[in-house]
C-alpha cells in the first residue's frame, strides 16, 4: 500500500471512530506512521485530507449504484434508491456528516454523480408517464428531502428515535412528484378502497394529468429528437413543457 493510500485509509478509520467526527492531522500521521510532511505532500492541508475523505466515502456510496441494472420499475427503483441512502448514512454517521458538510467548499464530481443517477431515474420514471415534475425539479426535491432526513437520523438520534420517519417523508415526497396511480393506497388494514376515496384520487389524477403528460412529453423528446425543429425552437419547447409540468399547484 502506498503512503498516500496508507494515510487516506487511516483517516478514514479515525473519522469513523471520532466521537464528533473531527481528526486531527498529528493523530493521523501518528497512526500512518509518518510525518507530517508527507501528510501535507499527498493532501496539501487538513482540509484536503478531509476532501479526500470525502471523496472515499461517496466513492463507496456510489460503488452499488453504479453497477447495479435499471429495474422494470423505475419509480420502485427509486423508493429502494431512498432505502439505500438512508442506509448507508445510519452504518456511517460521521462519514455522513462530512459528506454533506457545508464546510466542504467544492462539491465532490461524486456527488455530482449522485444526482445525475437519480435523475436518470427520474427520466425513466418521465419516460413511462409515472412523474408529474420535470427530472431536475424533482431531482432537487427528492434529493434536499433524502439527505436531510438522513442528516436527522445521523445528527440527532436522540430525538429521531424512529427510523420509520424516512419511509413516511419518503411516501410523501413521492406522492408530491409522482403521478396519484402511483402512490394511491387502499385504506390500512381494510384492501378496499371507498367511493370517497375513489373520488378524490380521481380528482387528484384528473388536475395531475396535464403536467405528467408534459413531463413525458419532454423526456420522450429529450430520448428521441425531433429532427425538424431548430435548436432554438427545441430549447424552446423543452422550456414550455417544463413550464407547464412545473407549476405550482395548490
Amino acid at each position: 500500500m502506498s503512503t498516500k493510500a496508507r494515510i487516506l485509509e487511516v483517516a478514514a478509520a479515525l473519522v469513523a471512530e471520532s466521537p464528533d467526527g473531527d481528526v486531527s492531522t498529528r493523530a493521523v500521521c501518528e497512526a500512518a506512521g509518518v510525518g507530517a510532511p508527507a501528510l501535507y505532500r499527498h493532501f496539501g492541508d487538513k482540509e484536503g485530507l478531509l476532501s479526500a475523505v470525502v471523496d472515499h466515502g461517496w466513492d463507496r456510496y456510489l460503488a452499488t449504484k453504479r453497477d447495479r441494472a435499471p429495474g422494470t420499475d423505475p419509480v420502485q427503483d427509486l423508493r429502494d434508491g431512498w432505502d439505500t441512502h438512508v442506509e448507508f448514512a445510519l452504518h456511517n454517521p460521521n462519514l455522513y456528516r462530512l459528506m454533506n458538510s457545508p464546510a466542504m467548499r467544492k462539491p465532490p464530481a461524486a456527488a455530482l454523480e449522485s444526482h445525475r443517477i437519480l435523475t436518470a431515474d427520474l427520466q425513466r420514471a418521465a419516460e413511462h408517464g409515472k412523474l408529474r415534475l420535470a427530472p431536475e425539479l424533482a431531482a432537487q426535491i427528492i434529493m434536499s428531502a433524502n439527505v436531510g432526513v438522513a442528516l436527522m437520523l445521523v445528527s440527532r438520534p436522540a430525538t429521531f428515535t424512529d427510523v420509520s420517519v424516512s419511509r413516511r417523508v419518503r411516501d410523501g415526497v413521492h406522492a408530491t412528484v409522482f403521478t396519484p396511480d402511483v402512490t394511491a393506497q387502499p385504506e390500512t388494514g381494510t384492501g378496499t378502497e371507498t367511493e370517497r376515496d375513489a373520488s378524490e384520487r380521481a380528482e387528484a389524477s384528473d388536475e395531475s394529468r396535464l403536467p405528467a403528460t408534459a413531463a413525458r412529453l419532454n423526456a420522450l423528446l429529450r430520448q428521441s429528437p425531433v429532427p425538424t425543429l431548430s435548436p432554438a425552437e427545441d430549447a424552446l419547447l423543452t422550456e414550455w413543457l417544463d413550464r407547464i409540468s412545473n407549476e405550482s399547484r395548490s
